[in-house]
């Protein structure tokens, strides 16, 4: 059984038809919004169940949980890497600042000015999977940070420039529209739906069965307004998809990024709509670019 909720859909391209953050040379990804899917807010949607047969593609291809090697194998069990010091940006709870620290001139300009939420992900370094979570809001002209959590991203680390199974990260930044999971929604402001769907595969290892329980999809070649395990990709399954915000299992990840679940539960209650969420993210050189 699903149990959903739909908004008035919006384009999650942010403008010009270019999925923000990614420099003129790189891939170009689009989050379509798909006509006629969405209601209004609070609303529980009522849509089908999506097939578990383009979940688990979708699984494998895009968050896979902690790097999985392709379709039909299974994550590593652990690390091999030690962690990187990713707290980053160094500023104190509650410091004000006209930009987000650690965030360049490019990709704030790329900032809707409607936007009054952003998730920062501060990847410790181009190959790194270690990363720091920072949520600002904005008040004004000022944005105020006001958490702030360690986290992975892909295992091999980021790329402006994503692909199918390249278990990297997409640099840039992006809308964030729907959220999901295996277990009943916790007050999440976004809609949120709830379906088995998500559940890991059984012959993954278990420090992975509980990383899809909170998922919030990142709008990266993926259509708006659906389940984050919708599996359908406007620029073609080359260009990777099923991106999210999901929960950790202590590790890299094969493209999403990983929090624990006390972070995530913070986020789904937290992002709202009617703040226009984004997700700036990408290692720390690529932002401060």
């Amino acid at each position: 059984m699903s149990d959903k909720r739909r908004r008035p859909c919006k384009p999650s391209v942010i403008s010009g038809g270019r999925a923000k953050g990614f420099p003129r040379g790189g891939g170009t990804m689009y989050g379509m919004s798909r006509p006629g899917t969405r209601l209004g807010p609070g609303v529980r949607r009522t849509a089908p169940v999506i097939c578990a047969a383009a979940t688990a593609f979708l699984l494998l291809a895009g968050c896979g949980g902690g790097g999985a090697a392709g379709a039909g194998s299974s994550p590593s069990s652990s690390s091999s890497r030690p962690r990187q010091e990713a707290s980053w940006p160094p500023s104190p709870p509650g410091a004000d600042s006209r930009r987000i620290p650690g965030v360049g001139e490019r990709l704030h300009f790329e900032i809707p000015g409607s936007t009054r939420q952003v998730v920062a992900v501060h990847g410790a370094g181009e190959d790194s999977e270690d990363a720091t979570v920072v949520l600002y809001t904005r008040h004004g002209e000022t944005w105020t940070r006001e958490r702030r959590w360690p986290a992975h991203n892909g295992r091999r680390g980021w790329t402006p420039d994503h692909r199918e199974n390249d278990k990297r990260s997409p640099v840039g930044v992006f809308t964030l529209s729907d959220a999901g999971g295996v277990l009943p929604d916790p007050g999440a402001k976004l809609p949120y739906t709830r379906s088995a769907a998500f559940a890991a595969p059984r012959h993954w290892p278990e420090a992975y069965r509980h990383d899809f329980d909170y998922v919030i999809a990142i709008d990266y070649n993926r259509v708006r307004g659906t389940p984050p395990n919708d599996p359908t990709r406007p620029l073609g399954r080359e260009k990777g998809g099923g991106i999210w915000l999901h929960m950790d299992h202590g590790s890299g990840t094969s493209g999403c990024v990983s929090l624990s679940r006390a972070a995530m539960e913070y986020l789904l209650r937290t992002l709202d709509p009617a703040q226009h969420p984004v997700i700036v993210m990408g290692d720390r050189r690529s932002l401060a670019s």
